[in-house]
């Protein structure tokens, strides 16, 4: 009797339920959060909902500024549909993951959308930050212990110890044993002393059955980096931090009604719980390569390399250029080698080599390096390029190899060119045959007279005289700052960082118009960490994110411009875990943004100098 009555009970509970439901169809803007009572330095989320019929004309969402409040993630947005009696009730919703900075009592203002051409604000919220942290216990009652056991990121290597300049690779895995939405980093690894290439990116996360410590879990690959040591000694390798949403099951917070009603397992009744997983730091000793047996054109190669050296003809008349194309391939630090310097003879000018890396970031970076220099001979002769030594140290087999192309025979044909020879070059018959062409026009009987013209000296005159010279000195002062930019590559890096920038954002752009947002991101990160590289004097493989923030930090810089270039670096790297999400809108967005980055930064860099 008694259960009877409690099922009528919960029957008219349902159906008074469902009717206020049914009755809450007008338009409505909502704020609301969490708890409205959190710790210092406590994350906490903020929810902005929009209810109505068509959530398709929603636009224009305008979040407040969350004043005293750190952003840790947001806006994420979620969507949900409901269908009674025959009435659509559709719901978005905008979620923010903040972190007091201070404590005090703060208020969230209100946010505000754009709906079928009406403004909807939702109501300020009152959030007061207490001393102390609850991190430790959340209020839906799941520890971080117990979060830790079920979602937690490692770190592998697969080696903890090699030689200087040899490949490593680090692969970060996520495990889990509970529903999760879309991870979002919060801090990427520094890699202090390596030179770094992603290899293997993957555009979303997949997850596999695994084993770990004897028990099956889902495990994820998020990121494999190959590193390649740069110094000696114990190397850290920093966490990877990521802020994962995981979605668990409410736990019954009392004896109320409802809660027993709501959780039972047909309702299925679940939350999203904000948890920060990090990775182990990883310890690697690096060994110094062995002194004994370095041969003397070792310059750093570490490896396993074929080395090809060849000309593109061997007969040839004067100032006839010639290519000569070196080719240096195989497994290894592909992009720090150096080719060895060719040695020309007398009588060759020498032109700045171009240098091509085609570098494959599979599991083990391979590919091949192009130097291709062109040479023009001057004057004639059977000529000689000696050959050149290629040395690098094979780790596997720990020893130095060392590589020697072919020495080129070059038969040089006097041409018709207009070189000058330098003194010495002119032959006894040379002279003779100059002198027979030289004709005299007339030798005497000259009737001279002087003309009768006005003598008064044009302006074209002096115009003639003193434009060479001004054109002189501008040449003169062209030419001096060009060579102290060739001199110092920081300085002509500085100079040029921002021209760079603008090409790689042509890529970008390039990338947007065809709709292929995961390239897009990628070359729009390409672009700002290039940019930030030169104009910074950042080694290639000293860079990262932090170390970057922190030169422009150094260097003044508005603490809001430097937060600005943050968000737009990490957003892009971000969309590798959820590309599916991004729109060609926010693309568009972003990458004025990061237009406008650069203009700014270049701006305030410059002025600085």
């Amino acid at each position: 009797m008694e259960n009877k009555n409690k099922t009528k009970f919960l029957t008219i509970i349902l159906l008074f339920v469902i009717g206020i439901v049914g009755n809450s169809f007008a338009q409505e803007f909502t704020a609301s959060v969490d708890r409205s009572v959190v710790g210092q330095h406590e994350k906490f989320q903020v929810y902005f909902t929009f209810n109505g019929s068509d959530i398709n004309n929603v636009k224009d969402f305008s979040p407040p500024n969350f004043a005293g409040f750190k952003v840790i993630s947001g806006p994420n947005q979620s969507t949900s549909m409901q269908i009674i009696n025959s009435k659509v009730n559709a719901s978005l919703t905008f979620v923010y993951i903040l972190q007091p900075i201070n404590i005090g009592d703060y208020t969230i203002g209100p946010a505000s959308v754009l709906y079928s051409g009406k403004t909807y604000k939702t109501s300020p919220l009152n959030i007061k930050v207490e001393k102390g942290s609850r991190q430790q216990q959340s209020s839906d009652g799941y520890s971080d212990e117990e979060l830790s056991k079920n979602v937690f990121i490692v770190a592998e290597s697969n080696k903890n110890r090699t030689y200087l300049g040899e490949q490593m690779t680090v692969t970060y895995k996520l495990y889990t044993k509970l529903n999760i939405s879309s991870p979002q980093i919060t801090k990427l690894p520094q890699y202090q002393g390596f030179w770094a290439v992603e290899v293997d990116p993957a555009q979303t996360i997949s997850f596999d059955i695994g084993m770990y410590n004897g028990e099956r879990i889902r495990v994820a690959t998020i990121k494999k980096v190959a590193l390649f040591p740069t110094k000696t000694g114990q190397l850290s390798i920093t966490p990877f931090e990521l802020n994962i949403p995981v979605i668990v099951k409410k736990k019954k917070t009392g004896n109320d009604i409802f809660d027993e009603f709501f959780n039972d397992s047909f309702f299925g009744r679940t939350e999203t719980v904000d948890f920060l997983a990090k990775s182990n730091t990883l310890k690697v000793n690096v060994e110094p390569l062995p002194a004994l047996g370095m041969p003397a054109s070792f310059n750093g190669a570490v490896g396993n390399f074929n080395f090809k050296a060849e000309i593109d003809k061997n007969k040839v008349v004067t100032n006839e250029s010639i290519m000569l194309r070196l080719t240096i391939s195989g497994s290894g630090n592909i992009q720090l080698l150096k080719a060895p310097e060719p040695q020309l003879p007398s009588g060759f000018d020498r032109y700045e080599p171009k240098i091509y890396d085609n570098v494959n970031k599979g599991s083990v970076v391979s590919g091949q390096k192009i130097i291709e220099y062109l040479i023009v001979p001057r004057t004639a002769g059977d000529k000689e390029i000696p050959s050149m030594e290629f040395s690098f140290f094979n780790p596997e087999q720990r020893k130095y190899v060392t590589l020697n192309s072919p020495a080129f025979k070059i038969n040089v044909v006097k041409g018709d060119g207009q070189y000058e020879p330098v003194a010495g070059d002119y032959s006894k018959t040379d002279v003779k045959l100059l002198s027979e062409e030289i004709r005299f026009i007339k030798t005497s009987d000259f009737d001279l007279r002087p003309k009768q013209e006005n003598s008064i000296i044009k302006t074209w005159f002096w115009l003639s005289l003193i434009l060479p010279v001004i054109l002189l000195f501008t040449a003169i002062g062209y030419k001096k700052r060009k060579e102290k930019l060739d001199g110092n590559i920081g300085l002509l890096k500085f100079q040029k960082a921002e021209k760079a920038a603008q090409k790689r954002l042509k890529v970008a752009k390039r990338a947007l118009d065809k709709r292929n947002i995961s390239e897009f991101y990628s070359e729009l990160s390409k672009a700002i960490y290039g940019y930030l590289e030169d104009k910074l004097g950042i080694q290639k493989s000293e860079f990262t994110l932090e170390a970057a923030l922190d030169s422009l930090n150094k260097k003044n810089v508005n603490e809001n411009l430097i937060y600005r270039v943050r968000a737009v670096a990490e957003k892009c790297e971000f969309v590798r875990f959820a590309p599916q999400g991004e729109t060609s809108a926010a693309a568009i967005e972003i990458y004025y943004e990061a237009v406008k980055l650069i203009v700014e930064v270049d701006s305030v860099l410059e002025k600085k100098r």
